[in-house]
């Protein structure tokens, strides 16, 4: 590996890193720590797609046009470690509350940062950013590891004792690394030219995919299929904990080894089965997901919770990785960028917002009398959902068939 490479690898572990350090673990802090109810869990996650939201005005308004793209990655990173800080301070969830809202908005235009650092360093992106961009999802696998191998602040007794705080004294500690550390990244300016606006920020000028009854068709099943989306990334590390599953965090990162096999395995399925019937498996492996959840326990059904982890590989890579790609090929050359951004405004956005909101309201209403959750109904209402998604979309979504991967997608 080249030194570049390893500085740009090194850069995108610790991005990583941070978000998976303390993420995965939020909702079971915030309930057994700070005891916010399932609707303030939601508020905690939807911060996510608010960041989800105003990202764009801070990269392609500001970052684009006037910073160069290393050094706002490293105030921002900087900015976060302080608020990092204030959230291990944190003693109620009224404290709590604004600083992960501020943390996410400055955190998520990061995502796109050290994607920019990483393009306009590397020859060939096409074939080398893959081999970066894995870096940021070992990251996030030796986080989970860490707090439930290493540190065990996720065991029965570690959440008992707060120990679970912890975690953002970590984040605080590797963003305070990764921020001075973006200071001697290369440099990366800032284009020579604005012409960078709103329309093209927000990706409006991609609109008119919308008039193509396919594209429509998905789009729509995007935005719906975040909302079982948001019950994994809420509910999925609380619910394990509180039904004993020994070292949660640990587990679930499962998910993301699956995600790297998956992601490997993607160019042969869209190849073999075409878009249509990808993104059904991917939709497919939601519901089943959930049922696995429903039924599964941390005793003799622990291997259905542990398939549903795993799952996490399908249900991403198969349905929104697919998406971009089909996407990309709808939208040609002119609206390539805006088509992406358009679909992340919509899912990352408004799509996870509403399914957090969802999410929350679900788990309130399955809260037990006597404490802890009625987990098989949490989880029955994402597996139905997803499975209506699927239906809908299985009906009204029609593929022409093509000879292969991105050659389906552009004629679907």
């Amino acid at each position: 590996m080249s030194l570049l490479r390893s500085r740009l690898s090194l850069m995108m572990f610790l991005q990583f890193f941070i978000w998976g350090g303390w993420f995965v673990t939020l909702g079971t802090f915030l309930a057994s720590n700070l005891e916010a109810s399932g609707g303030q869990i939601g508020m905690a996650f939807a911060t996510q797609s608010w960041g989800a939201i105003i990202a764009p005005f801070v990269i392609g308004l500001i970052a684009d046009r006037y910073f160069h793209a290393e050094r706002l990655l490293g105030v921002l990173h900087l900015l976060g470690a302080a608020l990092m800080v204030g959230l291990y301070l944190a003693e109620d969830f009224a404290t709590f509350y604004p600083l992960v809202l501020a943390y996410m908005i400055l955190y998520m235009p990061t995502l796109a940062l050290v994607n920019s650092v990483s393009f306009h360093q590397l020859r060939d992106p096409a074939t080398e950013f893959a081999r970066i961009r894995v870096w940021g999802t070992l990251g996030w696998i030796v986080a989970g590891l860490g707090i439930s191998y290493v540190f065990t602040w996720d065991s029965a007794a570690g959440i008992g004792e707060g120990l679970l705080r912890n975690t953002f004294l970590m984040g605080a500690i590797a963003s305070l690394a990764l921020g001075v550390y973006s200071f001697t990244l290369p440099a990366t300016p800032p284009r020579a030219s604005g012409q960078t606006g709103l329309r093209e920020v927000l990706g409006l000028d991609a609109l008119s995919l919308l008039k193509d009854r396919n594209y429509a068709i998905f789009f729509a099943a995007s935005v719906l299929i975040c909302i079982p989306l948001a019950f994994y990334y809420q509910n999925a590390n609380p619910f394990l904990a509180e039904v004993g599953v020994a070292n949660p965090t640990g587990k679930m990162t499962l998910g993301q080894a699956s995600e790297v096999l998956f992601m490997l395995l993607l160019p042969l399925f869209i190849g073999r089965f075409g878009i249509k019937k990808t993104l059904l498996i991917g939709m497919l492996a939601w519901a089943l997901r959930y049922a696995m959840f429903a039924f599964g326990d941390a005793e003799g059904q622990l291997y259905l919770l542990l398939l549903g982890i795993a799952l996490h590989g399908i249900c991403y890579d198969f349905f929104f990785v697919t998406g971009q790609i089909y996407t990309d090929a709808k939208a040609g050359e002119r609206f390539k960028s805006a088509a992406q951004g358009m679909i992340t405004l919509a899912t990352y956005g408004v799509g996870m917002l509403i399914g957090f909101w969802i999410a929350g309201q679900v788990t309130d209403h399955y809260a037990l009398a006597e404490g802890g959750h009625d987990w098989q109904g949490i989880w029955l209402f994402p597996a139905a959902f997803a499975l209506a998604v699927l239906v809908l979309f299985l009906i009204a979504f029609r593929e022409r068939r093509a000879r292969a991967g991105t050659e389906a997608a552009s004629r679907a």
